[in-house]
């Protein structure tokens, strides 16, 4: 007998778990519930999510109501008889109608060791606070934020490598191995579910693009964690003479002593490369992105700015 799943999840982060499931015999996928196609580009044209994508090949039905709070909706899933649903940033609150739908409850996929980083942006909070480990927790949902007790967990080591995105993309495939890993053992009633210490909690709240400006004051390695962390939602940027530009990837430079006449977001060169004063340290600058231009490499940038030396990055905030 097949257990009847409903899928719940958005953007790619989703994507691995549900083909994990649509891989998995044992699974029957009654429904995939995702968030409506929204406007992108300059043109505004509306575009499917990654799991819409995913359950459109597969064959799914698919479901994509404005709000969960609408008892139309509630019925429809009622209506389907799952035995758990599977949640993978979905994008809404789900309220307590919905979750005491499936017998199984409601498992959440959430990136981080809960409870620290409950919220929106663990990924980038792990990376950016310094963490050396991060990973996935499969936690029931409550009418929390992030809350519910933990059913499974799979630490994952923070590499200098890690950025949001190429951290983002291996959380997900863990994730969709300790969804397959636990779910029949959950389903058979073999896992006691292990609640989360409140006194230990943390917050990443969901990011906005004005965050990602860049405060020369703060120290390299801040700074460098900040950019690496915020690759590429919401990236990071910094005004200078020429205006505003985008910093794609920078590097801690803690051999490289700075002119002593320059201050925080001071710019100078040294050996070629293209290096930042921070409040303390310094940071080489490696891709950077010019209005309207493709990225490039800092040294690149001065060969067409060379005024820029000397000059002093600022933030405007």
């Amino acid at each position: 007998m097949t257990t009847k799943i409903i899928f719940m999840g958005t953007p790619e982060f989703a994507v691995p778990a549900l083909m994990a499931l649509i891989n998995a015999p044992e699974y029957h996928i009654v429904a995939v519930v995702t968030q409506p196609d929204r406007p992108s580009g300059r043109g505004k044209k509306l575009l499917p999510s990654p799991v819409k994508e995913v359950a459109q090949q597969a064959g799914l039905t698919i479901l994509q109501p404005q709000t969960l709070k609408d008892k139309a909706v509630v019925a429809q899933l009622a209506a389907l008889q799952p035995d758990v649903m599977v949640i993978a940033a979905f994008g809404q609150i789900l309220r307590n109608d919905v979750i005491s739908l499936p017998p199984h409850g409601c498992l959440n996929i959430h990136a981080s060791l809960l409870p620290r980083w409950r919220g929106a942006s663990p990924i980038t909070a792990a990376i950016r606070a310094g963490d050396t480990e991060t990973g996935i927790t499969l936690m029931q949902i409550d009418e929390g934020l992030d809350t519910g007790a933990m059913i499974a967990r799979r630490a994952v080591p923070i590499m200098p490598t890690h950025t949001g995105d190429n951290l983002t993309a291996e959380l997900a495939r863990v994730g969709a191995s300790l969804l397959l890993d636990t779910l029949p053992a959950w389903l058979a009633g073999q896992i006691v579910p292990e609640p989360q210490d409140n006194s230990l909690a943390t917050l990443a709240p969901r990011l906005k693009k004005e965050q990602g400006e860049l405060n020369w004051t703060l120290t390299a390695i801040e700074l460098e964690r900040q950019v690496r962390a915020f690759n590429s939602w919401p990236g990071t940027f910094t005004h200078s003479p020429r205006g505003e530009f985008k910093i794609l990837a920078v590097e801690l430079a803690p051999q490289v002593n700075p002119p002593s006449t320059l201050e925080s977001g001071g710019v100078f060169k040294y050996q070629r490369n293209v290096y930042v004063v921070t409040g303390q340290g310094v940071l080489r600058l490696v891709t950077v992105q010019m209005p309207g231009k493709n990225p490039m490499s800092a040294e690149a940038m001065l060969n067409g700015h060379p005024e820029l030396v000397g000059a002093r990055l600022k933030q405007t905030l």
